[in-house]
């Protein structure tokens, strides 16, 4: 392959912005340099990666397969380069992290203050995508590890388990349901359902669950992602059922959650990295400062916490109470 790494970096450019002009000016090319540049690295390859129209650059099928490995191509090599100018120096690098939006929350503000403080060389990616792409993205290297409640039986991913994390019923305060100290799947038939799309993990994985017990969740709202439900519930619009990590800390203000059993379901959270796959040593330290943060104890008393710094312990908690709301819920299957 006959291609120069600024090749590589217009490809780059030119799928983020979907535009030859912007890029040239990024790059500080001429548009005919530029256009030489992709044409050179798509003869190299033996394969179209960019199809253009007048307007707007899409990518193809072999662009969109490419562009994640000529990324993490690059990271390397500028990784690399960031080495051998801090020789003698303390350490530098990159660590790349695939992690569902929950544990982006909750999991990863604490250990990268305290990581950032030990490494201020070290540079943090973190992807926070859904569970399955987070899953793909380890699977294929281009993360060094990942946080996720998938991939327990996938035959190229290594699971560790961290902890349970339970689906509970989140609620306006003044929800009828906000004062129980829990309720069941069958009580949710009667009040308007919030939910999320069925290409979320989490959505199959309740429904699964809900299935084994002879039970359909009906939903009057459904949202791509948990934090659009929480909006809803807020507005006074229905309930939820999301993992407790999802949920607001104890004392908010608007929405409280309840537990929800017969049957309960849980999710396990737990860090996903490829099968036989060593960490680099910045990635194992960040690994271990991220596990330390996630069990060391609970602020002070009196101290503010908020979803970002909570501990397993919580999990083992009643959560806040909750609300629910108007009609439809669950169904029994015949």
């Amino acid at each position: 392959m006959n291609a120069e790494l600024l090749d590589l970096k217009a490809f780059i450019t030119v799928a983020e912005t979907g535009s030859f002009v912007r890029t040239a000016k990024a790059l500080n090319l001429s548009q005919p340099a530029l256009s030489r540049r992709i044409q050179k690295l798509e003869e190299s390859l033996g394969a179209p990666l960019l199809e253009r129209s007048t307007r707007h650059v899409n990518l193809t099928m072999t662009g969109r397969d490419f562009l994640p490995k000529v990324r993490r191509l690059i990271d390397e090599f500028e990784t690399s380069v960031l080495a051998i100018h801090d020789i003698g120096a303390r350490s530098s690098g990159l660590v790349s992290v695939a992690a569902v939006p929950t544990a982006v929350f909750y999991f990863l503000p604490r250990a990268i203050g305290r990581f950032a403080e030990a490494y201020p060389r070290i540079r943090i990616r973190i992807l926070d995508i859904g569970a399955n792409e987070g899953l793909e993205a380890v699977a294929r290297g281009e993360v060094d590890f990942g946080i996720n409640f998938i991939g327990a039986s996938h035959a190229e991913i290594e699971f560790e388990k961290l902890v349970e994390d339970p689906f509970v019923l989140a609620c306006r305060h003044d929800h009828p349901l906000a004062s129980r100290k829990q309720v069941s799947w069958s009580e949710i038939v009667s009040h308007r359902v919030i939910t999320v799309g069925r290409n979320s993990g989490n959505r199959a994985l309740i429904d699964n669950a809900l299935a084994r017990h002879g039970l359909q969740l009906n939903w009057s709202y459904e949202v791509a992602h948990l934090s659009g439900s929480l909006g809803l519930v807020e507005a006074g619009l229905g309930i939820a059922i999301l993992p407790r990590l999802a949920t607001p800390a104890a004392g908010h203000p608007i929405i409280h959650t309840v537990r929800v059993t017969d049957p309960e379901v849980s999710r396990t959270i737990g860090i996903v990295r490829r099968h036989g796959s060593t960490l680099s040593p910045h990635a194992s330290q960040f690994l271990k400062m991220l596990l330390d943060a996630w069990h060391s104890p609970p602020r002070a008393p009196g101290q503010t916490r908020s979803r970002s710094q909570g501990t397993a312990a919580d999990l083992t908690k009643d959560g806040p109470q909750l609300p629910g709301r108007q009609k439809r819920g669950l169904k029994k299957l015949s």
